[in-house]
């Protein structure tokens, strides 16, 4: 049976998530595909590594991260080794990189991954920083060195965007993208409009875990900024980095602006959007008024959509409906299962 060894960076809950369904899904993962999978290395920032060649016992280290909220120091698998030096010398098969987001340059994750790929290693991320800041360097280097780099999860969590583009779409050129990507501000702009005060929706996101200690990140765009060009990336090979789209955030939106709209049969939504204009691709995140009618009024809370207009199918959306951390999971789960499957 073929034996299939996993270097995950970072641990945090969507790292627990995808641990889990391997926990899950490993026998069927043996009788559809022929293959063992194994956690041999995992490594996080401030709370230890684990290195074992004949496989991590996952189990042990979810409940060492709930119970002491870092690995276990007596445990025969505990290391001090740091995540690049695992990227670097690990005999691992495929890197998961799952490490924080850095928003303004996408490392260390992309060195990262350049370390995985440079071995001829596969590597999967969760982490929209490489793909935001170098993602044709990275596309590029997995193709000269024969191996695959994936990275579904890093958009709408488990929604299959990438896949459905690549495998379903042949031929299809795309020209424009539109969606809603960020769950926060469409949470914060929901709720002001139900005329809640903004500190009490803050306060609301942050006990219910999906709004941000500091949320400023996606208040002024930038997550979805981030995410846009993840998009425009993949999809248009537009070869370009957060820093050049068009951003504007929700901080400057009032809750009378929000009513005001309303009485106009409008709702004011953060859109993110790329068009190809002159050859060439223009990104854009701003709040934007949109008649109720349409699709992208209708996403509520924490839910997200994008629509893909291409020369052949024309437009085609896809929703994800309010996600939890099981769905990201499952994104870079279905990026293993796609790698089992290709190679």
């Amino acid at each position: 049976m073929r034996e299939l060894k996993i270097a995950m960076l970072g641990f945090g809950n969507a790292g627990q998530a995808f641990a889990k369904l391997i926990l899950n899904k490993r026998e069927e993962i043996k009788t559809s595909y022929n293959c063992d999978v194994r956690v041999i290395a995992i490594a996080t920032g401030t709370r230890g590594s684990l290195v074992n060649d004949a496989g991590i016992d996952l189990d042990k280290a979810i409940e060492d991260l709930a119970k002491l909220h870092r690995f276990a120091a007596d445990s025969a698998d505990f290391s001090e080794t740091a995540a690049m030096e695992i990227a670097g010398t690990v005999d691992y098969d495929v890197l998961i990189e799952l490490t924080p987001l850095a928003i303004h340059s996408g490392q260390p994750a992309i060195d990262h991954i350049k370390a995985a790929l440079n071995r001829r290693k596969h590597a999967i991320t969760a982490n929209k920083g490489p793909i935001a800041w170098a993602f044709e360097d990275l596309r590029k280097l997995a193709k000269e060195q024969g191996v695959r780099f994936y990275y579904e999860t890093t958009v709408m969590d488990g929604t299959p965007v990438f896949n459905l583009v690549e495998e379903t779409l042949p031929m299809c050129k795309v020209t424009e993208v539109r969606g809603i990507l960020n769950s926060t501000t469409n949470f914060i702009l929901e709720e002001l409009a139900k005329g809640q005060d903004y500190d009490s929706v803050i306060l609301e996101g942050k006990e219910r875990g999906f709004v941000e200690a500091n949320p400023s990140m996606d208040v002024e765009g930038w997550d979805a900024a981030a995410k846009t060009t993840a998009l425009l990336n993949v999809l248009m090979g537009a070869d370009i980095t957060p820093d050049q789209i068009d951003r504007k955030g929700i901080e400057g939106i009032t809750a009378e602006q929000i009513r005001e709209a309303g009485s106009r049969g409008k709702v004011i939504k953060l859109l993110c959007s790329g068009i190809l204009k002159n050859g060439k691709v223009i990104g854009r995140v701003a709040p934007e008024e949109i008649d109720q009618t349409e699709l992208l009024a209708t996403i509520s809370g924490t839910s997200s959509v994008v629509s893909i207009t291409t020369d052949l199918m024309r437009t085609v959306s896809i929703v994800e409906h309010d996600p939890e951390i099981e769905q990201t999971g499952y994104g870079i789960f279905s990026d293993l299962i796609r790698l089992i499957r290709t190679t």
